[in-house]
């Protein structure tokens, strides 16, 4: 989809933490954003807003009083606030709902159901699981959407998030399973660079020098799958000579049984976004 319909809109974010700025930012590097079509609001925090304003150019505005000011020019609202505090601003915000509205949700584990109960219902709704990559364009995001939301819904959803980097879209049950690869993957990453410096360290290497190749390496492997198009199996395979060193390590590897232990921690981050989700609609739903 071009970026002219989504221009062509006014987005209220309710919340104006990091990922409503990841968001903004993205916008705003579009030659055809205007930002007097963005805004931003939160409970209590001025300062925050006003650096938002500063840095962006976006409209903003603190407190219900504005969030249901902006209720009326707004074509998409983005619910970017903690989640603590959705339920009181849904409640606050479902009698200037309609169906013209888009509704997206960057909050974790608040399902679509609950989303559409604590709204009042008939609204499109899209739920999104972001990560932290997004801050800096190159997150990865999965998207799911309500019955209502139409294909206009979901192309302004996408083209939204493409401002925060790749983005695909599910149906609801698996958010928790792109929770549990890309949602927690940074850290997996993180935590493989981690061990690799280690081993640099002690091997010799001063940190700095461990730091470099090893941020390098990680940076140069993704964008090799990504240029090339390549199966990450089918470029291990041409960077593992027979009896080499990288075959050595891989043996190692396996001989911790890595794919296990990589798998079974996907699957686990998975089963407890769902867990963590269960509860937080709970109690969200609670009278």
């Amino acid at each position: 989809m071009s970026h002219q319909l989504l221009a062509a809109k006014t987005i209220l974010f309710i919340g104006a933490g990091p990922m409503a700025e990841a968001i903004i930012r993205g916008l705003v590097s579009r030659p055809d954003t205007d930002p007097e079509r963005i805004i931003a609001t939160n409970r209590s925090n001025r300062e925050r807003l006003a650096a938002l304003n500063r840095e962006y150019g976006i409209r903003i505005g603190c407190g219900s009083e504005a969030v249901a000011r902006y209720m009326s020019e707004a074509d998409l609202i983005v619910l970017a606030m903690k989640p603590k505090d959705v339920g009181e601003a849904l409640v606050e915000i479902a009698p200037s709902l309609d169906p013209r509205h888009l509704l997206i949700s960057v909050v974790a584990g608040l399902s679509l159901s609950t989303i559409e109960g604590l709204s009042g219902g008939g609204i499109p709704i899209a739920r999104c699981m972001p990560n932290t990559s997004s801050t800096i364009g190159l997150g990865a995001t999965g998207l799911c959407f309500s019955s209502s939301a139409t294909s206009e819904h979901q192309a302004l959803a996408l083209d939204l998030f493409a401002a925060t980097g790749e983005t695909v879209i599910v149906e609801e049950p698996l958010i928790d399973v792109v929770t549990g690869v890309s949602g927690s993957g940074p850290a997996y990453i993180y935590y493989m660079m981690e061990a690799m410096m280690e081993a640099g360290i002690a091997g010799g290497l001063d940190e700095e020098q461990a730091r470099l190749l090893t941020v390098q390496t990680v940076l140069g492997a993704a964008s090799m799958v990504k240029a090339t198009g390549e199966d990450p199996a089918a470029l291990r395979r041409k960077v593992t000579s027979p009896n080499g060193t990288t075959q050595a390590a891989l043996e190692k590897l396996d001989e911790y049984r890595f794919h296990e232990a990589v798998r079974s921690a996907v699957h686990r981050a998975s089963e407890r976004a769902g867990e963590l989700g269960r509860s937080t609609s709970a109690e969200m739903m609670k009278p």
